[in-house]
């Protein structure tokens, strides 16, 4: 790590301003002894706004529904656009940001997450709040993608392991608390506080990020982009999750979904191609060559469907069925989040001394046991609840043990100079997988449901609990193959697998 830049006046930051460069911190921040720890401190509120805000937003669905009206395939794109967009855009704003740097991006991010999400609050129809949580994706796959690396630029190789375990603290704080925060705001203050709340989070991230975060500079400005692939990766991974997601509502012989189904596929191949042809490519595919690479991600991407799937029907199980309090419906939710955050290092220190095989088939076994509780008590009797919230707890378990161990073998796949790639196939793996977890549970939701309206509202309760276990079977059996032993390539570790750790801690929790 190159040493902090010397004192400079207020001018001097003005004038790197005006010129599009990076600006230098501030001299009084830049000579502590400590200031590292500032930049750690800085990039820790992005972390705590992104995952309040993605956790938050599970809570407001059902809400939604009620406000516009809207049928559960219109709803669930509230969720759905936004992981699109960060699948879509982490990739390319993190080689971006390895051309041109990463502090002026990363600031831009906090801009335009607040521009997203003051707008969201402003959204008179379903499709306007779509569109503006895209845009608030958008900034979120900005900060996303150069916060790790920030870190670990700037912090001492004996330090990393603290700096990237802080941020994961903060990701977790904001995870466990989204739920219980968008609880408390819907019942107070109305849905359109849950998107405004960001703002001022977001205005002190971007003036500390411009006055205290590291200059970067470019690494390698004179490589090609790869314009072909950022163009054509969006619309494939939205017609194939589009196709899913509004099955029940337009019918499988619209012809709109007939053609997203085209559109993605072809878009897909296309990127594949383009893909294996550049040398400097927006994902390198190539990793997928390698088995336990790929298997590895397979099962992060069944994983995190699970796990989404599960956050997108229980809100709706416990408004309509329980009848639970937005407030009480948040705190319940709450205990998946933080049971995952609590049990996520103790996975980690499971695979250092273990391997992934024990860890991951562990994890998985114990959230199918979870999902098997949740299906037997979600039955509508108030007398069970607690034990509808045991369950999210058991599944929480389970994920926590699962995720990092997955992470860390997958990354320790991949070669040493091939870590910033293989980070990106493994976030765009883990946003299709939630993107599909919601578009899926959302369509057999409304399906099991029946009707015309493919909503939840003014439907008995008995039904809604027949359609949310058939939910459920389908979480548990997308959780089973996951359990597998697939991974015993994983087993043969050497001392350069601490890097890959260093990565996965931080990503256990991260782009949600």
């Amino acid at each position: 790590m190159s040493a902090p830049p010397g004192p400079l006046s207020f001018r001097a930051l003005k004038a790197a301003a005006l010129e599009g460069q990076e600006p230098p911190p501030l001299p009084a921040v830049a000579r502590l002894s400590s200031y590292r720890w500032f930049v750690v401190g800085t990039v820790c509120i992005g972390a705590v706004m992104g995952q309040v805000d993605a956790s938050m937003t599970q809570v407001l669905l059902p809400r939604l529904e009620v406000e516009f009206g809207a049928r559960l395939s219109s709803v669930s794109w509230v969720a759905v656009a936004y992981l699109l967009a960060l699948a879509s855009f982490m990739p390319i704003f993190g080689r971006l940001s390895d051309m041109f740097g990463r502090k002026l991006l990363y600031t831009a991010g906090f801009l335009l997450f607040i521009a997203g999400s003051a707008l969201c609050g402003y959204a008179t129809t379903l499709p306007w709040l779509v569109f503006f949580r895209v845009l608030q994706a958008i900034g979120g796959a900005l900060i996303t993608s150069n916060s790790v690396a920030i870190v670990v630029m700037i912090m001492r190789p004996e330090e990393r392991g603290r700096g990237l375990g802080l941020q994961s603290a903060a990701q977790a704080v904001g995870l466990g608390a989204g739920p219980a925060i968008g609880g408390f705001i819907l019942d107070t203050l109305g849905w359109q506080w849950a998107f405004w709340i960001n703002v001022p989070l977001g205005i002190a991230g971007a003036i500390l990020g411009w006055f205290v975060l590291p200059q970067t500079g470019s690494t390698s400005k004179h490589e090609r982009f790869d314009w072909r692939g950022a163009i054509l990766i969006a619309p494939a991974v939205t017609g194939l999750v589009a196709l899913l997601n509004e099955l029940h509502a337009l019918g499988p012989t619209s012809p709109i979904l007939i053609a997203c189904l085209l559109v993605g596929i072809a878009c897909a191949f296309l990127f594949v191609r383009t893909e294996h042809r550049m040398s400097a490519p927006l994902l390198d595919l190539m990793l997928l060559a390698k088995p336990a690479f790929l298997l590895g991600n397979l099962a992060n991407f069944v994983s995190y469907a699970t796990l989404f799937g599960v956050f997108f029907l229980v809100p709706f199980a416990l408004v309509r069925i329980y009848q639970d309090t937005a407030l009480a419906a948040g705190l319940r939710l709450s205990i998946l989040p933080v049971m995952l955050g609590l049990l996520a290092p103790v996975g980690g220190m499971l695979y250092d001394r273990l391997g992934a095989r024990l860890p991951t088939c562990l994890g998985m076994l114990i959230c199918i046991a979870g999902l098997t509780i949740l299906y037997f008590v979600l039955d509508g009797v108030p007398a069970n609840l607690w034990l509808v919230t045991l369950s999210l707890g058991v599944i929480g378990v389970g994920q926590g043990l699962f995720i990092s161990p997955n992470s860390s073998a997958i990354m320790s796949t991949a070669p040493a100079d091939e870590t910033g790639q293989a980070g990106s196939v493994l976030n765009v793996m883990r946003m299709l997988g939630m993107s599909t977890g919601i578009a899926g549970a959302s369509t057999l939701l409304a399906l099991s449901l029946g009707g015309s309206t493919g909503s939840t509202l003014n439907i008995s309760v008995e039904s809604l609990v027949t359609a949310s276990r058939d939910v459920i079977l389908l979480l548990a059996g997308l959780a089973a193959p996951a359990s597998r032993d697939a991974t015993p390539v994983f087993e043969n570790r050497s001392s350069s697998d601490q890097a890959a750790s260093f990565f996965a801690v931080s990503a256990t929790l991260r782009p949600w």
